[in-house]
């Protein structure tokens, strides 16, 4: 097997495997207090900015990389995004819903083969996440969660 077809299913399954073993506390779907535990297990400085309907809590990592969190009026996480050199603790981030998205993200590599950004959409969560070494991004949101008048282009 060449090397170019074996590092893509490597990173493939390292990622699944990192999705599938990492500790959790709740975060998407939790409450705004969830906030600051995702920001004390990241290691990250937490800045909040109002936005019309929803609130952006934005925490820089340690490894630089930038993570959103987006809550609603009623407290409420709806929606996280991510972008940097490397992926965020996942599971820490997405709490009771990463069973479900890695589950997704399973069925969505079994689907398809070769490197291809994810890209998944069903009523009770959205995911889109893609990057390559040292440039990573992504968002999953909750649409039940996501205040009206919110757009998915603002959960970036």
């Amino acid at each position: 097997m060449s090397h170019s077809l074996f590092l893509p299913r490597a990173l493939g399954a390292a990622l699944v495997l990192c999705l599938l073993t990492l500790p959790a506390a709740a975060s998407l779907g939790d409450n705004e207090a969830s906030v600051q535990t995702d920001a004390q297990h990241l290691r990250a400085s937490v800045r909040v900015a109002q936005k019309t309907n929803y609130n952006v809590h934005e925490m820089l990592g340690t490894a630089g990389t930038t993570i959103r969190e987006f809550v609603s009026p009623e407290g409420k996480v709806f929606g996280v995004s991510w972008s940097g050199p490397v992926r965020p603790d996942l599971q820490q981030l997405l709490g009771s819903y990463y069973q479900r998205a890695s589950q997704l993200v399973q069925q969505d590599k079994a689907q398809r083969n070769g490197r291809h950004p994810i890209s998944i959409s069903q009523p009770d969560l959205v995911i889109q996440m893609g990057g390559h070494q040292r440039a990573f991004s992504g968002h999953v949101y909750v649409p039940s969660l996501t205040p009206a008048n919110v757009t998915a282009q603002e959960i970036r």
